[in-house]
């Protein structure tokens, strides 16, 4: 499964206002949202902090990943958002987060799940790609860029 199976670049923030994780959370939760209205925005809130909690999703080198597990939920949601500034994610390298892929999965969900958050590890792993989606002008050229990297992954 590609990443842009997933993530409708309407869910695309490319200026995350949000200067701290709960409101970088509620951000990205608000572009999931815009995409898939009946989510229910507190619940979705909850399970990401809940998750927060278990250990930052912030995996270093400016990226964070969050993510959680809706019961009823029919298929795993995307939403991505770049801060041009930069928010403590509490990263395992003490470095601000700077790109967020937020995923929401079924809670029976265990493939798909961890396969698109290991495709996007592996996206973000590069340098060049996460250069070229700090450097991206607005929502479509990032959505074109992870379009683009996804289908050489």
């Amino acid at each position: 499964m590609k990443i842009v199976d997933l993530l409708n670049p309407a869910a695309i923030t490319a200026d995350i206002k949000a200067t701290d994780k709960n409101a970088v959370l509620m951000e990205l939760t608000d572009a999931l949202i815009q995409v898939e209205s009946s989510l229910d925005r507190e619940e979705v809130l909850r399970v990401l902090q809940e998750r927060e909690r278990l250990g930052s999703t912030g995996i270093g080198e400016g990226v964070a990943i969050p993510h959680g597990k809706l019961k009823d939920l029919k298929n795993l949601l995307i939403s991505f958002g770049r801060s041009r500034n930069g928010v403590d994610f509490n990263s395992m390298d003490g470095k601000p987060a700077h790109l967020f892929f937020l995923l929401i999965a079924p809670e029976e969900s265990i493939g798909v799940h961890l396969k698109t958050l290991a495709r996007i590890s592996k996206l973000l792993k590069s340098p060049a790609v996460r250069r070229r989606l700090l450097e991206a002008t607005d929502g479509q050229e990032l959505y074109s860029i992870i379009a683009e990297e996804d289908e050489s992954l």
